[in-house]
């Protein structure tokens, strides 16, 4: 899995399974998603998906997915798989996999919540190209900055739409401050600059640097996640 993101979040591990596995819950703090409803099926069937992200006003991106969850583990852990897929011809991710692991730590303080993705772009050499230039760190940077939209949600209850708020004003806040160096005080305008991309967000403030972004040994991709269908979407 060539993308790798880690969280350490103090929270209650049915709460965070909840507010990851249900759909209407996760859509409110995962970035990457507009929309996430599942799709009928029988009992003992593995979980299908449709998924959509409004990428402008008026260009909305779909898929499917499938997915399969171990929420009882003998050592306590917890793992869920998904395999996904857009057909959408602008969409550059073509179909992916990937899977989240929940690892509680011995002493009841906290669950390292992470995830192991990857995913084939089409368009070629130009989506190749465009996917390891600017798509790919893209999807890495709002995966870290959902897993701690996330992270605030269960920590101190501040709500997706108001982490959204919070974050947007303050760089509101930052690009202000930059402006008015160089209104006023043009000699310290790269200064306030520098400081406006280096100094930490508020507590409040969701923030990808908060997230561990490499793995700390060689992550392998669960066992589950061989055992997923497709990700076309099933037939009726």
């Amino acid at each position: 899995m060539s993308l790798y993101i880690e969280a350490w979040i103090r929270a209650d591990l049915d709460d965070l399974w909840a507010r990851t596995q249900e759909p209407g819950s996760h859509q409110r703090w995962d970035l990457r998603f507009t929309e996430i409803a599942y799709l009928p099926c029988r009992e003992g069937e593995q979980q299908h998906f449709r998924y959509a992200t409004r990428v402008l006003p008026f260009l909305t991106i779909a898929g499917t997915g499938v997915s399969a969850g171990e929420r009882r583990r003998p050592d306590g852990t917890r793992t869920s798989a998904l395999r996904f897929a857009s057909p959408h011809p602008l969409s550059l991710l073509e179909e992916g996999s990937g899977y989240w692991r929940y690892v509680p730590a011995p002493d009841g303080d906290g669950i390292r919540f992470l995830t192991g993705y990857d995913y084939r772009p089409r368009w070629g050499r130009f989506g190749a190209l465009a996917d390891r230039a600017f798509f790919r760190p893209l999807m890495g940077w709002a995966t870290a900055w959902s897993f701690d939209r996330l992270r605030l949600w269960l920590e101190r209850d501040i709500t997706p739409e108001r982490a959204l708020v919070n974050a947007l004003a303050e760089v509101v806040l930052r690009v202000l401050c930059v402006a008015a160096a160089v209104l006023f005080l043009p000699v310290t305008a790269l200064a306030a600059a520098a400081l406006a991309l280096i100094l930490p967000p508020l507590p409040t403030t969701p923030a990808a640097r908060r997230c561990l972004r490499t793995p700390p040994a060689r992550a392998r991709a669960p066992r589950i996640l061989s055992t997923l269908a497709t990700a076309t979407e099933p037939q009726p």
